[in-house]
């Protein structure tokens, strides 16, 4: 992790855990209250294995991206893979259990679970039931994996749920982009929140393991909650886009816009609202909601408000991630194969090949072997796009300035 002088403290959070996933052992199987997170305390990282225990592990990678203080990532990067781990230890049975998952669990969780296969179903007998509705009889096959998703997704809302409630006792600010990887079962799970991002290298391929949530990529979301909540725009603002600032002269004329369920642009004509300042204003690395934030998922910013005014932001955030699945038992996998993920710093200055490009180079000096490979790639690329300090600042070998951004990578081997 390196700090380039953007803040006093580092916004840049990882971490990096092996953690024990235990059955949870209530005797009705009934979730904790989640008046506070105390449960998650005796869940600690790989040391709660007990002989005889049922369970399982995973491994664990994340990057926090902090903004307006280090406050939530410093939080998420001590408790998202506890929350996860939590969210896990209702699946240890099943996930364990080739058959389908039950579509409905029975008051004691451990008690043996009813395999699908052996539920009667009225389509089985030939006919459906007099007092039955017949849409009720069409079950969904949900996967295993698609459960590992939902965990996850669950997990973040409760650590931004977490951030809420301690903000205040904790003096946490600001907010943060997550960017998480899972090893579970063979399996990668990458859940990114945020403008961080991860991919994979494989035989020299570049496979996207995440996608950027900025305004510019979330903008008909935005536009549709603004059309259905205007009261959340404080009537400030217009959900509409327009190419430029309207000037109040051009009042009555046609201008090109485009609203939440449109992709292309049309014309209008300009009245009174539409001089109001646009949600989303602003193009790339500069784009912004309300003219405050430039990443639209993530977790914290629970204080954030438009500058001067009770306009509050978080309504338009969201905290779930995407996640994305790669099984690694599909391929046959060598040393030089790896996962990578980086924060925005890394990315604003390099793309996706030329981090590949820097990967293959690093490794190809190394003996394949060699356990420090792989970190001396991830300090590569956060030099490489640091820069070096020149006359007229950090620059790149082409000249170009260097992020002034923190900057953090992970490099895991496959």
């Amino acid at each position: 992790v390196i700090n380039a002088g953007k803040s006093q403290h580092n916004e840049d959070q990882a971490c990096c855990e092996v953690v024990f996933v235990e059955r949870r052992p209530s005797p009705r199987g009934q979730l904790p209250s989640r008046e506070g997170v105390g449960e998650l305390d005796g869940v600690r990282a790989g040391v709660c294995v007990q002989v005889g225990t049922k369970g399982f592990y995973f491994h664990y990678w994340a990057l926090f991206d902090g903004h307006a203080g280090s406050g939530a990532a410093v939080l998420s990067s001590k408790r998202l893979h506890l929350h996860i781990c939590d969210q896990l230890r209702d699946l240890v049975d099943i996930l364990q259990d080739p058959s389908p998952p039950p579509i409905c669990l029975p008051h004691d969780a451990r008690a043996s679970t009813v395999e699908p296969s052996q539920v009667p179903l009225a389509e089985d007998d030939g006919e459906v039931p007099n007092d039955a509705v017949p849409r009720f009889h069409l079950e969904k096959v949900v996967s295993h994996e698609s459960l590992v998703i939902g965990a996850i997704e669950n997990a973040f809302k409760h650590m931004d749920d977490q951030i809420e409630q301690e903000r205040a006792s904790q003096h946490l600010s600001g907010g943060c982009c997550a960017l998480a990887a899972v090893y579970l079962m063979g399996k990668f799970y990458v859940a990114n929140a945020g403008d961080s991002r991860a991919i994979i290298i494989r035989n020299g391929e570049i496979i996207p393991m995440s996608r950027e949530f900025t305004p510019e990529t979330e903008r008909q979301r935005l536009q549709f909650l603004a059309f259905l909540r205007p009261e959340l725009l404080g009537k400030e603002f217009t959900h509409l886009e327009f190419p430029r600032r309207i000037h109040p002269k051009e009042l009555g004329k046609k201008m090109l816009y485009r609203d939440q369920s449109m992709s292309g642009w049309a014309y209008k004509k300009i009245e009174e609202d539409d001089l109001k300042f646009p949600l989303i204003y602003g193009e790339g690395k500069k784009a912004r909601v309300m003219a405050t934030i430039g990443v639209t998922r993530g977790l914290g910013d629970h204080d954030l408000r438009v500058f001067s005014s009770n306009i509050r932001i978080k309504p338009f955030l969201s905290c779930f991630p995407e996640v994305r699945v790669y099984d690694l038992t599909q391929y046959e996998h060598c040393p030089d194969d790896v996962l990578v993920l980086g924060t925005d710093g890394l990315w604003d200055v390099t793309n996706d090949k030329e981090v590949a490009d820097v990967v293959m180079e690093v490794l190809t000096s190394y003996e394949p072997n060699d356990p420090c490979r792989y970190t001396m790639v991830a300090q590569e690329l956060v030099m490489r796009s640091r820069g070096v300090l020149k006359e007229r600042g950090w620059r790149l070998p082409n000249d170009k300035l260097g992020s002034g951004d923190d900057i953090s990578v992970f490099v895991v081997p496959l």
